[in-house]
């Protein structure tokens, strides 16, 4: 593959500045139209040490308008970030709808430093499936995604590299990293061909540019972002209108739709119940500080099914200092340009914490489908995309537990006529919780198909009867005792 590659490819002066007049003027006209049609775009730059990404980069963003761009230099994880799931610090770098995000360095440099030793922990081995499933999650919400590499010859990076040694004021550029990368060009330049072959898609499609001449460099990266800007503006009126009805058959959840709503708990049991498992519970959050074991609990239901009285019992005994409480409405802000997952990636807790949702990630096949807010084809690949999701918090340490409160649709009335006779409960109940009532079929079947498609073995959904509040919390309470003990006893 790189072997491949004439790295002597070169470009003459007149050529080149003929070239870049034309793209100056192509590239400007095109990120106006990208931020007009709303469309988010990521070049991601990888490349030998010396290929030249900096120079290259400041002449392709020259014509740009700055406003519109923002240049990420991903180095090695900070201590910090190495506390959080490693996809993390990357969604933090999305760029919104319209933007251009260019990553000097991206998700690749773990896969390819790692190849060197100069990673500062172990790279999963399934890492690259976790890169295809990001990329292709970006590229189906509409994102373009662009991927070079800067290849020169060992020789050539030689040469570079005793140039900028010679000059006190660059010799700095060539570090303990940089040796490495030489001293092992060969088992580099294998792990680059690996990568390469592993990831490139029609969608996300690597492209490996000689860079021995700087000119011919940049000439081959502009036209090729140029290409894909060009496609992107060409093909948004039909990502955006799509309705396309996916080829699979509706599911159902039995373990949801057979629920047993009458069950309850005495006062007397409950109390002595509450504080037990409060206690334990309690143990439990320290144990996880001091294995660093991070925590995620979504909690999910019906308007008044009891998400809040049950997230109070759960946090009643645990120090503050180690949860946060999310609550999640529509999105606002920065939330409504970036892509839905966004804004829970970056409220995954690090490592020895906990996160809890009241609603989460599974509004956008619950409400945002029965409400229309999301295309068909939007909110059916979802489910796949929530999976995954669950699959990465997992797989890096996390334990996850999902509750459903269920609640008859009698109980809801009767909680919404309490809600509306009481003066101090007046204000949680809305015209929209009316409204809501209306669908209840419609947010039955949707929930129905939610737990089906994204109950798994690592992220089980536990369907809690709710028409008991006492029941209710006390199986919430049980439930994550019993999985993070269990996660801790195989830590």
């Amino acid at each position: 593959m790189l072997s491949d590659v004439n790295t002597k490819a070169k470009l003459k002066k007149a050529d080149y500045k003929e070239a870049m007049a034309a793209l100056d003027v192509r590239l400007g006209i095109l990120q106006r139209d990208m931020k007009e049609g709303g469309i988010p775009a990521i070049i991601a730059f990888e490349g030998w040490q010396a290929a030249g990404k900096g120079a290259v980069l400041n002449r392709i963003l020259q014509p740009l308008d700055p406003r519109g761009f923002k240049v990420s230099n991903l180095h090695h994880s900070t201590d910090l970030e190495m506390m959080y799931p490693r996809m993390r610090r990357f969604w933090s770098q999305m760029p919104r709808d319209g933007k251009i995000g260019i990553f000097n360095h991206s998700w690749y440099r773990l896969v390819l430093d790692g190849a060197i030793g100069v990673n500062r922990a172990p790279v999963p081995g399934n890492f690259l499936e976790r890169v295809r499933t990001l990329e292709k999650q970006l590229t189906d919400s509409g994102t373009v995604v662009l991927k070079f590499f800067l290849h020169i010859s060992r020789n050539e990076q030689e040469r570079r590299f005793a140039e900028l040694r010679s000059d006190s004021t660059y010799s700095w550029k060539v570090g303990k990293d940089e040796r490495r990368q030489q001293k092992r060009y060969k088992a580099y330049a294998e792990s680059v061909d690996h990568v390469i072959a592993e990831s490139h898609t029609d969608a996300a499609p690597w492209i490996i540019v000689p860079s021995t001449d700087a000119r011919y460099a940049t000439v081959q990266i502009g036209e090729a972002i140029a290409a894909a800007f060009e496609a992107a503006v060409g093909s948004k009126p039909d990502r955006d209108t799509s309705q396309r009805v996916p080829n699979v058959p509706a599911v159902s959840s039995k373990e949801f739709e057979s629920v047993d709503l009458s069950a309850a708990v005495e006062k007397t049991e409950y109390d002595r119940q509450l504080s037990r498992l409060q206690k334990r519970l309690r143990r439990l959050q320290h144990e996880c500080y001091r294995k660093r074991v991070p925590v995620v609990i979504a909690y999910e239901g019906p308007d008044a099914a009891g998400k809040g009285g049950n997230i109070r019992r759960l946090t009643r005994e645990l120090d503050p200092r180690g949860y946060d409480v999310y609550g999640v409405a529509a999105p606002e802000g920065e939330e409504k340009y970036q892509h839905y997952l966004w804004r829970f990636w970056r409220n995954v807790p690090k490592a020895g914490h906990f996160a809890i949702f009241d609603r989460s990630w599974y509004g956008r096949v619950l409400v945002e489908r029965v409400e229309g807010f999301a295309t068909v084809e939007a909110w059916s690949r979802s489910y796949e995309e929530i999976n995954a999701f669950e699959r990465e918090l997992i797989d890096d340490g996390a334990v996850v537990c999902k509750f459903w409160i269920h609640i008859s649709d009698e109980e809801q009335l009767a909680r919404f006529e309490e809600r509306k006779r009481t003066a101090h409960k007046q204000w949680k109940i809305t015209d929209e919780d009316w409204r809501n009532r209306e669908k209840w079929d419609a947010y039955y079947a949707a929930t129905s198909e939610m737990i089906a498609r994204t109950s798994t073995k690592s992220a089980p959904w536990t369907v809690v009867p709710g028409n008991d509040k006492r029941f209710a919390r006390l199986m919430a309470l049980r439930t994550v005792n019993s999985r993070i003990a269990a996660a801790l006893k195989n830590n």
